[in-house]
C-alpha cells in the first residue's frame, strides 16, 4: 500500500486498535568470549544462531547469505549493531506467559554458550569493551546507521554498539485510550529510569550515574523524550511528529541509501529523486517508525523503551509493572500524575541517570511515587487476575521492584560502591 498523505499515516495507527490486549517484550543481551573476556564477533555469534537452529528449531533469517538473525512463528532473534542478541517475544496475554518465554529463551541461550565457551551478560551497558573495540555485523541497514547517527548525537554510536535494554509493546483500543497511555508512560519516563537502572559502570570505572545507557541515549540523534510527549498526544499529532522527523535511510532494491537530510514528508510529497521520487510504502512507514529512537513509541502499538536490560532476578519485573499500571489501573495511575508539570518531568527525566530514587518530582522523590505506583500497580493486577498453574497472580513479580524501594538501593547501587 502507498502512503500518499498524513491521513494513510493517521488510518495506520487506527488499524493498531485492538479489543484484546496483549504484552510483547524485548530483551538484549551482550555476549562475551569467556577465554579472552572481550565481545562476541560475528563468527560467534553466527555460531550461537546455527546452534539455536540446530537444536531448537528456529527458521534462518539472511541478508544477502549472512546469517543476521532467527524467527520461530511469533518470535524473532536479531542482531543489534555490537552483536548483542535480542529476543523480540511474541504477543501474549499475561506476564505468566512473557516470563516462561524469556526463561525458556535464556536456557537455550545458555546451551548455546555453554558449548562454544561464551558468557552472557544482561546489564544496561557494556562494562568492560571500548567503543573502539566492539565487533561489527554485516546487516546493512547498521553501515547507514553508523556513518549517519553520529551527525546529531554525540553517544550515538555508544547506544548502537555498547547498550542493552529492554522494551514492553503494550496495545490500545482506540484513539483516547492511546492518548492516555502515551501521556502516562512518558511521564514516568524518569521513574523507570531511575527504578531500573542498571548500567553504572564503563571500561571497569564507575561513570558516576546509576543509569549511563539512560545518558547515552538522551544524548543519541533521534532520542530523547520531546516536551510534546508530555502534552496530550493523538493520532494525527504523532503523524505530524512523524512527517517531519528526517528519515534514517532510504531502502531502494534492497539496498540503504544514505537521506541527504528529507524527512518522511519529503518522502510522502515525492519529492526524492534518488529513488526516482516514488512514494513510501507501508513498510517505508514502517521503517521509519522503527527509526525513531524516542523513550516512547508509537507503531501499531505502544512501546516504553526507558528500561535497562537485567538479569533474570529482575527480567519480569518491569513488564509486571507496567501491565499492572497500563492494563489493569490506568485510571488511578493518570490521576496521579494530573498536577505534575512537564518541565519538571523533564528535569526529572535528565537528572535521574544520576540521581536515581533520590530525583524529584512535584516535591516528592521518585523512590516515593514508586511506592505509590507499586500499591497501584498491584491492584491493577489483582483486578486483571491472571493465576498461573501454582495459584499465584502476576504481582509474584514484582518482588524485586518490592526489594529496591524496601532497601532504597536499585540494582545499580548493589553493584558498585559509591564513595
Amino acid at each position: 500500500m502507498k502512503i500518499k498523505n498524513k491521513e494513510d499515516i493517521i488510518n495506520h495507527f487506527i488499524d493498531g486498535n485492538k479489543k484484546d490486549f496483549f504484552i510483547g517484550v524485548e530483551n538484549e543481551k551482550f555476549i562475551f568470549d569467556s577465554n579472552s573476556k572481550k565481545r562476541c564477533n560475528y563468527n560467534q555469534v553466527e555460531s550461537v544462531l546455527n546452534f539455536l537452529h540446530e537444536k531448537f528449531k528456529w527458521e534462518k533469517v539472511k541478508e544477502q547469505n549472512y546469517l543476521i538473525g532467527l524467527k520461530n512463528n511469533d518470535k524473532q532473534v536479531t542482531l543489534e549493531p555490537g552483536n548483542q542478541i535480542e529476543l523480540a517475544g511474541a504477543k501474549l496475554k499475561n506476564i505468566h506467559e512473557v516470563c516462561s518465554e524469556s526463561f525458556q529463551f535464556q536456557n537455550q541461550l545458555v546451551s548455546a554458550c555453554k558449548r562454544l565457551n561464551l558468557e552472557l551478560l544482561s546489564i544496561g551497558f557494556d562494562p568492560r569493551t571500548k567503543l573502539s573495540e566492539v565487533p561489527s555485523n554485516p546487516k546493512k541497514r547498521y553501515n547507514v546507521m553508523t556513518k549517519e547517527m553520529p551527525k546529531n548525537g554525540k553517544l550515538s554510536l555508544e547506544m548502537m554498539y555498547q547498550t542493552a535494554g529492554t522494551q514492553i509493546n503494550l496495545d490500545y483500543s482506540d484513539e483516547i485510550d492511546f492518548t492516555e497511555k502515551f501521556k502516562l508512560i512518558s511521564y514516568l519516563t524518569p521513574l523507570s529510569i531511575a527504578l531500573f537502572a542498571n548500567s553504572s559502570i564503563k571500561e571497569n570505572t564507575f561513570t558516576k550515574y546509576l543509569s549511563y545507557r539512560s545518558v547515552v541515549w538522551q544524548n543519541t540523534s533521534r532520542g530523547g523524550l520531546p516536551k510534546i510527549f508530555l502534552e496530550d498526544m493523538d493520532f494525527e499529532k504523532y503523524a505530524d511528529f512523524c512527517l517531519n522527523f528526517p528519515l534514517l535511510f532510504i531502502v531502494k532494491d534492497d539496498e540503504y541509501l544514505t537521506p541527504d537530510n528529507f524527512t518522511f514528508k519529503d518522502f510522502v510529497e515525492n519529492k526524492i529523486k534518488k529513488i526516482d521520487n516514488k512514494s513510501p510504502t507501508t513498510k517505508d512507514l514502517e521503517n521509519h517508525l522503527s527509526t525513531i529512537f524516542t523513550e516512547v513509541r508509537l507503531k501499531k502499538y505502544l512501546e516504553i523503551r526507558s528500561i535497562d536490560a537485567c538479569e533474570w532476578d529482575c527480567h519480569c519485573a518491569s513488564p509486571a509493572f507496567y501491565t499492572g499500571l497500563i492494563y489493569g489501573n490506568k485510571y488511578e495511575a493518570l490521576d496521579i500524575i494530573k498536577n505534575w508539570k512537564a518541565d519538571d518531568v523533564l528535569n526529572a527525566y535528565y537528572e535521574a541517570p544520576k540521581k536515581g530514587l533520590s530525583t524529584e518530582i512535584n516535591g516528592k522523590k521518585i523512590l516515593d511515587w514508586s511506592k505509590i505506583f507499586l500499591n497501584i500497580c498491584k491492584s491493577g493486577l489483582d483486578i486483571r487476575n491472571e493465576i498461573n498453574s501454582k495459584g499465584n497472580n502476576e504481582i509474584v513479580y514484582l518482588k524485586n521492584i518490592e526489594n529496591i524501594l524496601s532497601e532504597e538501593k536499585t540494582k545499580a547501587e548493589k553493584s558498585i560502591k559509591i564513595a
